[in-house]
């Protein structure tokens, strides 16, 4: 091989057609892009400020293997060196969890065996907060709190089976009213868990029946009694005891990263686990919405399609936290296999399919690892690949791990080949169950 060497001021008359990436040397290092030879940078939110972007939202896709999961925790770790903080919202395999031990955290797991609890319904830092805001900020904050939890209880409820109607959803705020003490004129928020809830509607006093403007109790029992059902099984069902009690750890929400480890639950089912994504998924929302002005919070929703597959309204909330993520100063990643993940969330033509695809649409930046021709054909109709950026996929992506084709918004796609330290290596090595003690990732 002939090795060329210049100073900077010669080299542009040696090779003059030789060009940058366009990509700004701003946030965490990557590794390179092949095409050019330069390094290549990611910071989702700064693309977005320079008009590169319309939204700070990634998807990532990929054949398992293929340096998914290495690429996106590379990624979490370079950005804190900017003061970026991360969540990793439901950790399915427990891949996230070798990172935040190495940085000394300890990750919160649920699951089989385990003491640990998360209330669906806690308060989190809203607790501490309510009384250093004033009457109106607390009102805006009451109303955004009540939405969301009105909107997990709807959705756990579609998971047992039933669609809740608009009455089912006005009795919830009520009840949840009542439950927080803020119909009471109490100073503090009292703590709500699903428990509470289901008992109240189950038990209704008179005053909860006449405001919510039912003839009698046993017309109230009546109407309610589907999602008092649905609510009860929750209770009693797979995951008892790991969302219906009240939170028993405390997250420390200024370290730099922290996770939701959920691989000891898959042993309770698919559905299970899609519950569980559904209660963290609003959990983590309400936590990141108090984050401080200015402040970049990542968000990581790995296998997202198993929470989507509860119903249209665990659709909708995704959707929606997509939407509002650059206004939030959220950057939310989606990790998947594949685009028909997504799709299989309802029956074709649904409005869960129909939100579903656009949740593609709302992440700007796509990361696409080596893929079978198959599915390659499947993202070349997402994401009006050309001929050649769908080669790639096929060809390129999968001769070496880490490889992968960067498409930001409709412009052309940079080929990026991920670099790992010797440390990092070892420490994301998701096949080291495999071979047992220690092999690097190659």
């Amino acid at each position: 091989m002939t090795v060329y060497q210049a100073t900077t001021s010669e080299i542009g008359g040696l090779f003059p057609l030789l060009a940058a990436n366009g990509i700004p040397a701003v946030g965490a290092r990557i590794g390179y892009d092949t095409l050019s030879g330069s390094a290549f940078y990611a910071h989702p939110v700064d693309w977005v400020l320079r008009g590169l972007t319309t939204n700070p939202n990634l998807v990532v896709f990929g054949e398992p293997g293929r340096g998914k999961s290495s690429t996106v925790v590379a990624f979490l770790l370079r950005m804190m060196l900017f003061g970026t903080k991360t969540l990793i919202s439901g950790d399915v395999k427990g891949e996230y969890s070798p990172l935040l031990r190495a940085l000394g955290i300890s990750p919160i797991a649920l699951g089989r065996g385990l003491s640990t609890r998360l209330n669906a319904l806690d308060l989190g830092p809203i607790a501490t907060r309510w009384d250093s805001w004033s009457a109106q900020r607390q009102r805006d904050e009451l109303d955004a709190l009540l939405a969301r939890w009105v909107k997990l209880l709807v959705a756990l409820a579609e998971a047992q089976g039933y669609a809740p109607t608009v009455t089912d959803e006005a009795v919830l705020a009520q009840v949840l009213r009542r439950l927080l003490g803020t119909t009471d004129g109490a100073r503090r928020l009292r703590p709500v868990t699903i428990p509470d809830v289901q008992r109240e509607l189950a038990d209704p006093d008179e005053q909860l029946w006449r405001e919510t403007r039912f003839a009698d109790r046993r017309q109230f029992l009546d109407t309610l009694r589907p999602i008092t059902d649905a609510l009860a099984n929750l209770i009693t069902g797979p995951l008892s005891g790991l969302f219906d009690e009240p939170t028993n750890f405390h997250l420390d929400w200024q370290a730099p990263i922290q996770s939701m480890d959920l691989s000891r639950l898959r042993g309770r089912g698919d559905q299970a686990v899609a519950v569980a994504l559904t209660c963290l998924g609003s959990w983590s929302s309400m936590i990141t919405d108090l984050q401080d002005d200015g402040e970049i919070r990542i968000v990581v929703r790995d296998e997202v399609w198993r929470q989507m597959r509860l119903g249209s309204k665990a659709v909708q909330a995704v959707d929606s936290d997509l939407r509002l993520s650059r206004a939030e100063q959220k950057i939310q990643i989606l990790v998947g296999h594949k685009p028909s993940d997504f799709l299989s969330v309802g029956s074709a033509g649904s409005q869960e399919v129909a939100i579903a695809k656009d949740l593609l649409a709302l992440c700007s930046t796509r990361i696409l690892f080596g893929q079978s021709t198959r599915v390659a054909d499947e993202l070349a109709g997402d994401f009006a690949l050309s001929t050649k950026e769908s080669e790639v996929t096929t060809g390129w992506c999968m001769e070496r791990t880490g490889r992968a084709l960067w498409k930001l918004e409709n412009s052309p796609g940079y080929k990026v080949q991920t670099v790992l330290s010797r440390v990092e290596q070892h420490a994301f090595d998701t096949n080291a169950h495999l071979r047992g003690n220690g092999g690097e990732m190659r």
